[in-house]
């Protein structure tokens, strides 16, 4: 059976969620960030999408393998 490469994202936290609404606290620790320069690796999927775009100021997005 053949797998299909998923795409990912890795997202990195760049600013800090001090004085930021909670759903913007808390889109982060969906995305498992929670400290400054903390890096996850994530699939590119659309709910994935639509989390980085709530909080674009706070994260910094590249294209993952």
């Amino acid at each position: 059976m053949v797998q299909k490469k998923t795409k990912t994202l890795i997202v990195t936290q760049t600013g800090s969620p001090i004085r930021r609404e909670a759903k913007q606290r808390a889109t982060l620790c969906g995305l498992g960030l929670n400290k400054i320069s903390r890096t996850r690796e994530l699939q590119d999927t659309p709910e994935v999408r639509g989390m980085i775009r709530k909080v674009q100021h706070m994260v910094k997005v590249e294209e993952g393998l």
